[in-house]
């Protein structure tokens, strides 16, 4: 079934892209890096960006906005960043206002194994001036609250013919700072009692767009200038656990505890 929601609405956000964000972040990161105004700033930098602050009154008890404006109210109070794709049109300077367009392009609900679900995508332009420098599309999952005797789904697991792989740690300081620097409020990521008796997770969780962030650095790394990036959640990591950034050819994957694969990615590189 699909909401009703209006297509042809339409938000914009303006935001200079400062020096500063983008270095707090690489420092959350872990990086010793530094950007330059004027400087290119690295793939995924833009969700550092573009904040959208609303009063307390106006949020969800899960800290996120209330739903209801470009994304409709879907009768579900559990949301995951599921997955999206990217496509890089053209490096991002540094130090330059930009300006995000975003647009609702689907919202539909259905019931899967565990209950009501909804499922909704944003397209975002990330525009410089005249030019269009990224496209994205953010997919969205809208859940019923887990029931107290729900069987958790079973994990997928992942590959183990990795060409690369590097391990990665995480903490409540950096999933804390991770939120402040994407003004991302979900409080799954940063208190405990919320993520652990009523959302059901074990732990803080380990942001989605933050994995993909890694294995987008991971991959431009290996495969050089990125084109096109695309990656799927698949099970949840928490703060107190280790995972693999892993790379076969132009896949990449995220490998937790027991071999438990957590995220699928896959890359082009730009010609």
């Amino acid at each position: 079934m699909s909401p009703d929601f209006d297509p042809e609405a339409i938000e914009h956000v303006s935001d200079v892209m400062d020096v500063a964000r983008a270095n707090a972040l690489h420092a959350t990161l872990g990086h010793d890096l530094k950007v330059e105004d004027g400087g290119i700033l690295p793939p995924f930098f833009h969700q550092a960006y573009f904040w959208q602050p609303e009063p307390p009154s106006a949020l969800g008890r899960d800290g996120h906005p209330k739903v209801g404006g470009i994304i409709p109210d879907l009768g579900l109070p559990r949301r995951m960043w599921a997955g999206g794709r990217l496509a890089f049109h053209t490096p991002l300077v540094a130090g330059v206002k930009a300006t995000k367009v975003t647009r609702c392009e689907t919202a539909r609900q259905t019931t899967g194994r565990t209950g009501a679900l909804a499922f909704v995508t944003l397209r975002h332009e990330v525009w410089q001036g005249d030019e269009l420098c990224v496209m994205e599309w953010q997919d969205l999952v809208y859940r019923a609250d887990p029931s107290p005797d729900a069987v958790r789904p079973q994990a997928p697991v992942a590959r183990t013919d990795a060409q690369s792989a590097e391990g990665v740690g995480f903490d409540a300081t950096q999933l804390f700072r991770y939120s402040a620097l994407t003004f991302n409020g979900h409080r799954i990521h940063y208190d405990l009692p919320y993520a652990r008796d009523i959302e059901g997770y074990d732990g803080l969780v380990v942001h989605g767009p933050l994995l993909a962030q890694l294995l987008m650095l991971k991959a431009q790394r290996e495969l050089g200038d990125l084109a096109t990036f695309s990656f799927r959640a698949t099970a949840p990591l928490m703060d107190f656990e280790h995972a693999k950034l892993c790379r076969s050819g132009t896949d990449f994957w995220v490998s937790g505890p027991d071999d438990r694969q957590c995220m699928v990615a896959s890359a082009t590189a730009a010609s």
